[in-house]
């Protein structure tokens, strides 16, 4: 790691690895995959960052990203810390609203964009900006408004192709710092403004240090899919720790294409939030519900086998018995494999979960039929990875141990509290912001209650989300909502019940299931309104949350629900860009509803 610095870093991988594919990317699924070798990409982002000094950007300022995963997001990145300038990436999902905040916030004159969304949302921004002044479009068939101060990506780099700035790049490479800023990565908060998290290089290069310290399984042999989102920082780094250990990356354009994405590639790593995994086991529940009996007791006796297998026996370092090995070796055969290769991930070496609560039976089933999910809990402002399985040792129910150079403790409330070279040094341009996140001897609040035993650390709550009844009872929203979206009926849940004197729902039902339900019960109705509002549904949803409940205390228990016909979305403000409930607008959206509950 000695004088290791991402200005530098790519330079030194092209030489290592010259003409290998490093990416791999399309615009359609029916497209080939476009490659990218080693030398290609260190090629490109000296061009980038000469282009970028030609348009006036200078060391220390920002630029962002408002765009998909696209190959070129990461030319820009690395052109970017080349100058010494900052990364300013911002979810394609944003409004034109939360653009805005960012674009003046963080005075960005410079916005790469990915598609015609992004652009023409950029373009109302700029028109009342006093601080963009260039749009650059990365995808080529993005229709230009010729009024406004833009480019297209192709043009942007032919910019860069003379010579005329290649000592001033290779003068900043070499000036770089690991104090420099790399990147503001800007929450998107539940409440309020989002807060811009400043990462320095020495950030990212301890990132680097200590998750090879880790994950020792991953090589350059390894193939990876950018999923989740590049702005989310979880993405970010997992896709810079790839480039960092030469594994080979496939960009997956549009998450809503991730399905056919994992069966074309069959990757051996790939992030991804818990919500991916609920809708797998669901899908896999959905299949086996269509199970004869026969079969339905084989795979009963199959998980029963792998769970002892592999949680059991090897997640505890015990070797298995021969006969033990013969009936899961038969299990994984007749039954895993086959789920994992319906799914594309029977190649996984990896498969890194975060961003939310996972469910402990998800958990259990996965690896149980032998999918390597390693569960993990981290934070923008901690550069992602705080915690994570070990390969030997996890316990379900926990995020894992503390990575290496990571001091974790409980404070004040249960707060999971951090200190290390991760830990980012504040909010750009919010002091107030910045002293209240840091304890004044100097340790991270994370916001997060939980416990930390044997080195493992485990999460009870959001302490902001946590909610009391009128009775003086805590709830804890996010517990019971995982529990709930487990069952094939239910696709999204809100628990209501701050300062009320029982717990409520707003739920969003699997509308496909309760049609099936209804035609197998002769139900009758003409609109999906009508479905909803059935009494035969409203008592299928009720059973199901008390089976789902049972063991809650009373009063963490739903006394009554409303079910609604379109779920939460980012694009009605009820979700937050990283899919995260934002409870205070769905209880402002449906007042009325939720109110009538407690009459």
């Amino acid at each position: 790691m000695d004088n290791f610095h991402f200005a530098r870093f790519i330079s030194q991988q092209s030489a290592k690895y010259g003409d290998r594919t490093e990416f791999y990317s399309r615009k359609n699924l029916t497209d080939s995959w476009t490659e990218l070798n080693w030398i290609d990409f260190s090629n490109q982002i000296d061009v980038a960052a000469k282009a970028l000094l030609e348009l006036g950007v200078a060391e220390q300022k920002c630029v962002g990203q408002f765009s998909q995963n696209m190959v070129e997001n990461l030319v820009v990145d690395f052109s970017l810390y080349s100058i010494r300038a900052v990364m300013v990436p911002v979810y394609a999902t944003s409004s034109g609203p939360q653009l805005e905040f960012i674009v003046n916030d963080a005075e960005i004159s410079v916005l790469f964009v990915g598609e015609q969304q992004q652009y023409d949302i950029a373009v109302e921004v700029m028109k009342n900006s006093a601080v963009l002044k260039t749009i650059i479009a990365i995808d080529k068939d993005v229709v230009l408004n010729p009024n406004i101060n833009s480019m297209y990506f192709s043009d942007f780099i032919k910019l860069g192709i003379a010579d005329k700035h290649e000592a001033d790049v290779a003068e900043l490479r070499a000036k770089a710092s690991p104090d420099d800023l790399a990147c503001i990565l800007y929450t998107s908060g539940t409440t309020g403004n989002p807060k811009g998290v400043m990462l320095p290089h020495s950030c990212v290069i301890e990132a680097m240090r200590i998750h090879p310290i880790r994950l020792t399984s991953v090589t350059d042999e390894d193939t990876s899919i950018a999923f989740l989102p590049l702005s989310h920082v979880f993405e970010r780094m997992w896709t810079y720790f790839c480039i960092y250990t030469g594994v080979k990356i496939y960009i997956n354009l549009r998450p809503i294409e991730i399905q056919q994405t994992i069966k074309d590639v069959r990757p051996t790593l790939m992030c991804a939030v818990p919500r991916f995994w609920e809708k797998v086991y669901a899908g896999v529940q959905e299949n086996l519900a269509g199970m004869s009996p026969f079969m339905l007791g084989v795979v009963a006796w199959a998980i029963a086998v792998g769970k002892k297998h592999n949680i059991d026996y090897l997640r505890t370092g015990k070797k298995p018995d021969f006969w033990l090995k013969f009936k899961y070796l038969f299990a994984d055969k007749i039954i895993f494999a086959k789920v994992k290769k319906t799914i594309g991930i029977e190649n996984a070496n990896m498969l890194p979960t975060a961003g939310a609560k996972l469910s402990d039976d998800i958990a259990i089933f996965m690896r149980s039929i032998g999918v390597p999910i390693v569960y993990g809990y981290g934070l923008t402002e901690s550069t992602a990875t705080v915690s994570c399985f070990d390969y030997v040792g996890y316990q379900i129910g926990t995020v894992g141990s503390s990575m290496p150079g990571v001091e974790v403790r409980i404070g004040e409330e249960n707060e999971i509290q951090l200190k290390g070279k991760t830990i980012f040094p504040g909010y750009y341009r919010n002091s107030e912001a910045s002293k209240a996140a840091f304890t004044d001897d100097g340790w991270f609040k994370t916001g997060d209650a939980g416990t930390f035993k044997d080195g493992m650390i485990s999460l009870t709550e959001r302490i902001k989300d946590l909610f009391k009844t009128s009775n003086g009872k805590y709830i804890a929203p996010q517990e019971i909502e995982t529990r709930l979206i487990l069952d094939k009926y239910i696709e999204q849940v809100a628990v209501i019940g701050d300062e009320r004197n029982f717990v409520t729902a707003i739920i969003a039902p699997a509308i496909p299931a309760l049609e099936e339900y209804a035609a197998k019960q002769g139900l009758s109705y003409r609109t999906i309104d009508e479905l909803i509002l059935l009494p035969e549904v409203y008592k299928l949803i009720e059973d199901r949350i008390k089976a789902l409940q049972a063991g809650m205390a009373n009063y963490e228990q739903i006394k009554k629900f409303v079910l609604i016909k379109k779920g939460f979305s980012i694009e009605t403000g009820e979700l937050t860009n990283t899919l995260k409930i934002r409870r205070a607008v769905i209880m402002q959206k449906y007042k009325a509803q939720i109110d009538g509950m407690y009459r």
